[in-house]
C-alpha cells in the first residue's frame, strides 16, 4: 500500500506516529479523505514546518501517546501508526474535532469488516479514558 504523504512526513518528523482519521484511513475504514496528514507528537514538542503535504499536528501524553503503536512498511519506509483498535479509540477521544459519526463509523467497521475483538477496543477506550462514551456503540454492534 503506497502512501508518499505518510512517508514524506514520518522521513521528516521521526518522533511522530500517524493518528486519527489519517490512521484508519491507511486501515481501510472510513469514508473520510484526510486533507492533511494527522500526526501525534509528544506534548511540548514545536510543531514541525512542512512545505508539503499538510500535516495537522496532536499533542499526546503518557499511554495515549505510547501504547497501540504498530510499525507499517510503506514502500521500504517503517511508519510509526497506531493500531486500527487504537486509532478508533483515539477518534471517541477527538469526538469534538472529527465528529462522532466518524468515530462510530470506525468502531462499525473495525468490529465487522477487519475483526477487531471488542476486548482490544475496550483495551484502548480504557487508555485514552473513553471507555463509558465507546461502550453503548460497542455493544450496538
Amino acid at each position: 500500500l503506497s502512501n508518499p504523504d505518510l512517508v514524506t512526513v514520518v522521513l521528516r518528523v521521526p518522533k511522530g506516529v500517524v493518528c486519527l482519521v489519517s490512521a484508519l484511513a491507511h486501515h481501510g475504514v472510513t469514508t473520510q479523505i484526510p486533507h492533511e496528514v494527522q500526526l501525534a507528537l509528544p506534548r511540548g514538542t514545536k510543531k514541525p514546518k512542512l512545505d508539503y503535504p499538510p500535516i495537522q499536528v496532536h499533542q499526546f501524553t503518557g499511554a495515549p501517546l505510547t501504547d497501540g503503536i504498530d510499525v507499517v512498511d510503506i514502500d521500504g519506509i517503517p511508519v510509526r501508526i497506531y493500531s486500527l483498535a487504537k486509532s478508533v479509540a483515539d477518534c471517541f477521544r477527538f469526538r469534538s474535532t472529527l465528529g462522532t459519526d466518524v468515530a462510530v463509523e470506525a468502531l462499525q467497521e473495525a468490529v465487522r469488516s477487519k475483526g477487531v475483538p471488542p476486548a482490544q477496543l475496550l483495551k484502548y477506550a480504557r487508555v485514552c479514558n473513553v471507555e463509558t462514551v465507546m461502550l453503548p456503540y460497542l455493544e450496538a454492534v
